[in-house]
């Protein structure tokens, strides 16, 4: 600890103080300031200057210890308390754990905690937190449930573990059991209704979230700027981006740079590109200054709506008028605009000259765009450097396994498949929820677990026989197995989504909205299916897969003409781009399935009066 002597400024305060000898008091208010100089720094001059520390003197400055580098430190520190006699202090103990933790030495943490006769609930608190932030969610509700009090900090931390590590349907369960004591002792806060809401946006469950909203309003809670980005956040992640911003736009003068971001990858993830982007432009109006999150939902907005000469001068915009230094996420974003759009050689320019190593998101946008444009060379390069990165990433090895299924490699298919047994690695499977009447509902692909299994697949064979009848052909090169045309129909019937469709037919009236959330991304067979239906059966069907949002009504799907239109390289104007819509709304039922063909004709022929683009440009453009 000695060498950190020489870290204090030859300007700093403690050496020009007035006073002869400062107290412990006024070193105490030091060493919890805002750092100017290192809170260590500042206790070593203080014991230089012979003050003894206080019991508040310890908390203070293990605050300032918050990363791994910083242990040995904070195990110095350590000794301190022990040579000072303030081993036996709650507070300090508390501190101690809370330091252990931010270092991520989770084992020093709990030897401090088991040392302790009689810890108090911040003890509990502290250890059981200390669990969750390395994801030992187990051990976490073992200590929660070992806790002879539990306060709504309590409560609070151990639903926001649930959510940090994906346990969300655990989340509610244990707001439920929160609730059944509220009036006793226990009464949520806005940390808790904050986790909350997180857990329903990662479920998609827009009645639960609906709910948690008026409950909110209920309590009497104030929703500043923090919880009111949580709201945001819930709707747009459940599907209602028109709730998302009648909260955002309620707000008013209470909206932070947080929640303007939270609007703006809302709109982007929903495929409103041009208003995420008008919105950047009414946030500066306002005077709010964006930040590295503000700008990664416009870059997606850029994505989404195929905007590449937008997304090339905002990302240019962020370090020369904003002064935001681009982040890995960033440029992953940029690879993504640029390999969507066909641009693969400037996606490999950008990948080579980052400042950093490319990470498995960078690869994966790679990957991506040379799928769409079945640049097979450049996937194959992506999926290599994925899997030397992930060696045991099932995504990885399943999407090498299909690039070379979809050239007729089955051989190869083969090895890859051989291989992952050989790792023990397993295919993710495919998985729908949909919510009904306030249950979740989940379904696998080709799922038998559902107790109403044969209503649900007698629906759904209804549903494609209307579907066969109108010109439905299931698009069987989605159906990276080596069988034959009628086994390729039967692998398509029966994925997670569409048994999600056929439940909610039987279990919703005619006409309701239907919200599905997919763990893996939607296919372009299930994209049309759900197209058609929503035509046929008049029923507005939005799905979110890992990507994005897929909102159909009306037989249309907004991302259809924008990735069509993308794949082409062309940016039409609004007006083109409504006719086009127009035209596919008074499209035959029967030519549903064959949609961006039609776009196609009207767009050839729009080419053929705005010399912009060859229409040999055009010959690949039909896959979603």
């Amino acid at each position: 600890m000695r060498t950190a002597s020489k870290l204090i400024s030859i300007a700093h305060p403690t050496l020009h103080l007035s006073h002869p000898t400062p107290n412990t008091l006024i070193w105490n208010t030091l060493i919890k300031a805002p750092p100017t100089s290192s809170p260590l720094s500042i206790y070593l001059r203080m014991r230089f200057h012979a003050v003894h520390p206080d019991f508040y003197t310890f908390p203070f400055l293990l605050q300032s210890f918050t990363s791994p580098s910083e242990l040995h430190s904070g195990q110095q520190v350590h000794a301190h308390i022990l040579l000072f006699g303030f081993f036996a202090n709650d507070f300090v103990h508390t501190s101690l754990i809370n330091m252990y933790s931010c270092c991520g030495n989770l084992r020093f943490a709990q030897q401090v905690f088991d040392e302790m006769l009689h810890p108090d609930i911040p003890s509990w608190n502290s250890i059981m937190n200390a669990n969750l932030k390395l994801c030992c969610i187990e051990n976490a509700r073992v200590l929660f449930e070992k806790m002879p009090m539990r306060n709504v900090v309590s409560w609070s931390c151990m639903i926001n573990g649930y959510v940090k590590c994906g346990g969300y349907r655990e989340a509610l369960g244990l707001f439920r059991e929160m609730q059944a004591l509220e009036g006793d002792s226990v009464k949520p806060n806005e940390f808790t209704m904050s986790s909350v809401l997180s857990a329903c946006g990662g479920l998609g469950a827009l009645e639960h979230g609906k709910w948690a909203h008026a409950y909110i309003g209920k309590c009497g809670m104030v929703v500043d700027a923090v919880l009111g980005t949580s709201i945001i956040d819930m709707y747009v992640k459940c599907g209602s981006v028109e709730r998302a911003r009648c909260v955002f736009d309620e707000l008013g003068a209470r909206k932070d740079v947080m929640a303007w971001s939270a609007m703006m990858s809302g709109l982007a993830m929903h495929g409103h590109s041009k208003e995420c982007l008008a919105l950047f432009s009414e946030m500066q109006m306002h005077e709010v200054s964006p930040n590295a999150v503000t700008f990664l939902g416009v870059l997606c907005a850029c994505v989404h709506g195929g905007l590449v000469n937008e997304g090339r001068d905002y990302f240019e915009r962020m370090g020369s008028e904003f002064g935001i230094t681009p982040q890995i996420q960033h440029y992953g974003c940029l690879v993504d605009l640029y390999a969507r759009a066909g641009l693969i050689a400037e996606a490999w320019k950008i990948v080579k000259s980052m400042p950093m190593k490319p990470d498995v998101l960078v690869w994966g946008a790679l990957l991506s765009g040379s799928r769409m444009h079945q640049d097979i060379k450049t996937c194959e390069l992506s999926l290599k450097e994925l899997i030397e990165l992930e060696p045991n990433n099932s995504g990885a090895h399943v999407l090498l396994s299909n690039v070379y299924a979809k050239t007729g490699r089955w051989e190869d298919v083969r090895h890859v498949r051989n291989l992952m047994e050989a790792k023990g690695i397993k295919k993710l499977p495919g998985c729908s929820t949909v919510e009904v009447g306030g249950i979740l509902h989940e379904f696998m692909v080709a799922d038998e677990s559902h107790p109403e299994t044969r209503q649900i697949y007698l629906m759904l064979e209804e549903i494609m026989k209307r579907l066969k009848m109108e010109g439905y052909v299931g698009d069987t090169k989605e159906v990276l197995l080596d069988l034959d045309e009628e086994g390729k129909e039967l692998a398509l019937a029966f994925h997670s989504e569409k048994l999600a469709i056929a439940f909610s037919f039987i279990k919703t009236k005619p006409g309701t909205p239907i919200h599905i959330v997919k763990n893996l991304r939607i296919c372009s067979d299930c994209h049309i299916v759900i197209k058609m239906i929503s035509k046929i059966f008049n029923r507005e069907i939005v799905v979110r897969d890992c990507n994005r949002f897929h909102h159909c009504k009306d037989g249309i799907n907004p991302c259809v003409i924008a990735f069509t239109t993308l794949a082409a390289g062309i940016s039409l104007p609004d007006l083109v781009a409504s006719k086009i819509v127009a035209e596919c709304q008074t499209s035959a039922a029967s030519a549903i399935a064959n949609i961006s063909c039609s776009y196609l004709k009207y767009l050839k022929k729009y080419l053929k009066n705005h010399k912009s683009v060859q229409e040999s440009r055009l010959d690949s453009s039909c896959e979603l």
